[in-house]
């Protein structure tokens, strides 16, 4: 399953970067990683920033310039509001609070970093991602995570938008 996953990755990645054609990729790439020694998960988040843009006037009807210099606090509140209720993780079975910690832009993507405090160890991560599958039916949130000495991934859809990783 690992290999698939991993597979999977590496079919998207390379169509998204070779792909001429008209047809757009939607896909974001989400790294978890545990700092053990911090006791908590640092995460990054990358998306097109159109693609949140357009889901973020979608679900609260409200222009959106995020990345841009018409860029508002009032976006950046609800970009965090739209993150916190489309991105959900469970650590060892228990629902955690997502921190929203900083943004940064990088060519045509938004890049947010996140944190959840308190996380002392991990023997399971459930991880429920949903974003930009309400305006993409062919969304593909990637994740990767880091705990325990070991690499895991994880491929979200429309039609499976939640996983577990032990």
């Amino acid at each position: 399953m690992k290999k698939i996953i991993q597979n999977s990755v590496f079919v998207v990645l390379f169509f998204m970067l070779t792909s001429l054609s008209a047809h757009k990729f939607y896909v974001a790439i989400y790294q978890i990683n545990h700092a053990k020694e911090k006791k908590m998960l640092q995460i990054t988040a990358r998306l097109f920033i159109d693609d949140i843009n357009e889901a973020i006037e979608k679900k609260y009807n409200k222009k959106s310039f995020l990345a841009s210099d018409k860029e508002t606090p009032e976006q950046v509140e609800l970009l965090k509001k739209y993150l916190a209720e489309k991105f959900i993780i469970k650590v060892n079975n228990q629902p955690k609070s997502i921190i929203f910690v900083s943004k940064e832009t990088e060519d045509n993507v938004l890049i947010c970093y996140l944190k959840i405090v308190d996380v002392p160890k991990i023997t399971s991560l459930e991880v429920e991602n949903s974003i930009i599958m309400e305006n993409h039916f062919d969304q593909q949130n990637i994740i990767q995570a880091n705990f325990n000495g070991s690499k895991h991934s994880l491929l979200l859809t429309s039609e499976s938008f939640k996983g577990m990783l032990k």
